[in-house]
């Protein structure tokens, strides 16, 4: 407030530049709060989108029951639901700024863990028993929780005890603090987690058999307990498999392919074709990862969201690549196209297998010596290998060319032969590009080989229950294939990733990534 006699002793100039301040103070303010208003509005919207369908999901997971589902069906629909929720919850949480300290406290208590497990004590104490004040603590009592571990086959209850330390003097109460977890009061170990993981996205197995697997090892964990750790973290792993993203998207040669899986229509209880895209670096590549994207169509677009496209910071590397028709749109924003040599070699191993075709067996011979060039150099240095490409592969090459010329003369268009020599010849430069490029490989079979396991494990999924659980794999399938590119053991990893990411600093994330991953000393 302004006292107004002071005001008499200011002059016009003086005035009009308080004015201005008084203006440009008003402006600030008036652009903070505007600042603010958008920042509640933006999430108060998402708050509103998440609630809204949380309780489609809610309404969703009693109609189930009246659906025309198999047994199985409405257990797969049930965890995806259940995992759904518990994802959400987090993500309300965050965006509400809370804890799930609230939450916890309307929940029914737990019951004790079964009295037979092994038990195997942890004690956290203080550093020091000596009060600031000069006196000795005095232990007067201790908090136990008890948290549920799982090896295969065997459960056992870890005891963390908690000591209560208190100076009779000045009534200084000290006690350990309590160690962070992925899941926040929950009773699994990171090691139990790792196991749901692992069970459900790396060997396909539906938390139904996990179920009955854990009932014979003497603890039935309900599915739904199951399927709401797996949502938590699903969502709590989602920064390391971005910074995963990133980093995979720094190498200039990547591999990309899709394959099909089954997504569930709850309104009408069928399914309709989604997709799970793979990219991947090469096997010449420093960098082992692979990280997987689901979408809800095989459409290009994904491909190009994926790829930064377009856009100033888009990705503008090489992709190895079939000859689908979703990735022409990136060749055309700047990504450079290679081929994939087994697609183009397949097409006339099939003319020789189902009608033993002489052009096909030929065309196979042609191939077999640009493949043994490929053999002989898959251990050497990118400019070694380019050198003896161009010496031996380029002249195996161009005669193959000249031949496939010469022979699709002879066939009448339409064809199985005029087809598999057209798919060949129309993208010969892209087929051949590896040649001159030692860092290219030859074909795409690598990314084959990594969503090899998904395609075999849709047999036990029946199908994806949501798009939210069609990400949640992909996020999840990204951290233990690039576990087993790098050597580690899965179960090992994501156990010791899971122990630290809740005290890991979000500027140092990228050390729980699979290709720098050190795991931390036994307790």
């Amino acid at each position: 407030m302004i006292d107004t006699a002071d005001l008499d002793h200011l002059d016009a100039q003086q005035l009009r530049e308080m004015v201005h301040s008084l203006r440009r103070e008003a402006a600030a303010d008036k652009l903070e709060i505007e600042r603010r208003d958008h920042e509640i509005a933006f999430k108060q919207a998402a708050i509103d989108k998440l609630t809204h369908e949380m309780a489609v999901l809610k309404r969703l997971k009693f109609a189930a029951k009246s659906e025309a589902f198999n047994a199985e069906q409405k257990s797969l629909l049930e965890e995806t639901i259940d995992a759904d929720l518990a994802a959400m919850e987090l993500e309300l949480e965050k965006l509400a700024g809370t804890s799930s300290a609230g939450r916890e406290k309307q929940q029914p208590k737990r019951q004790a863990l079964p009295a037979h497990l092994p038990r195997r004590e942890i004690r956290h104490e203080p550093e020091s028993t000596a009060c600031s004040c000069g006196c000795a603590l005095q232990r007067i009592g201790e908090d136990v929780a008890e948290k549920l571990d799982y090896q295969p086959g065997v459960f056992t209850v870890e005891r963390h005890v908690r000591g209560k330390w208190v100076c009779t003097k000045c009534e200084t109460l000290v006690q350990a603090p309590v160690a962070p977890h992925i899941i926040d009061k929950g009773i699994p170990t990171a090691g139990l987690l790792s196991q749901v993981l692992v069970g459900k996205y790396l060997d396909h197995l539906p938390l139904y058999r996990q179920e009955a697997i854990f009932s014979r090892a003497g603890l039935a964990i309900p599915r739904s307990t199951m399927a709401s750790w797996v949502g938590q973290c699903g969502a709590q792993l989602q920064p390391l498999v971005d910074a995963l993203k990133r980093e995979m998207l720094g190498s200039r040669v990547l591999h990309a392919d899709e394959t099909p899986v089954a997504m569930l229509k709850p309104g009408n209880g069928k399914t309709h074709r989604a997709y799970l895209w793979s990219y991947c670096t090469t096997s010449y590549s420093a960098l082992r990862a692979v990280v997987f994207d689901f979408a809800d169509s095989r459409g290009g677009q994904h491909a190009r969201a994926f790829l930064g496209l377009p856009g100033e910071h888009g990705w503008r590397g090489t992709l190895v690549c079939d000859d689908f028709s979703g990735y022409k749109a990136c060749f055309e924003l700047g990504v450079t196209e290679a081929g994939c040599l087994a697609h183009a070699r397949r097409k006339f191993h099939e003319l020789w297998a189902n009608q033993g075709s002489q052009v096909g067996e030929q065309a196979l011979k042609f191939f077999g010596e640009l493949y043994a060039v490929e053999r002989e150099v898959a251990e050497l240095m990118p400019d070694e290998r380019r050198r003896i490409r161009q010496e031996r592969s380029r002249r195996v090459a161009d005669a193959l060319q000249q031949w496939l010329s010469g022979q699709r003369q002879r066939v009448p268009d339409g064809s199985a032969t005029a087809k598999a020599i057209d798919y060949s010849l129309k993208r010969w430069q892209a087929l051949t590009r590896y040649i001159d490029n030692g860092d290219l490989p030859a074909d795409n079979n690598w990314v084959e080989n990594q969503i090899r396991p998904i395609a075999i494990g849709r047999s036990n999924w029946l199908f994806v229950g949501s798009l939210r659980a069609g990400e949640r794999a992909a996020a999840i399938m990204s951290l233990i294939q690039s576990a087993k590119l790098n050597g580690h053991e899965p179960h090992a990893y994501l156990s010791d990733i899971l122990e630290r990411l809740p005290t890991q600093p979000a500027s140092r994330v990228g050390e729980l990534l699979p290709h720098r991953w050190q795991r931390t000393a036994v307790r």
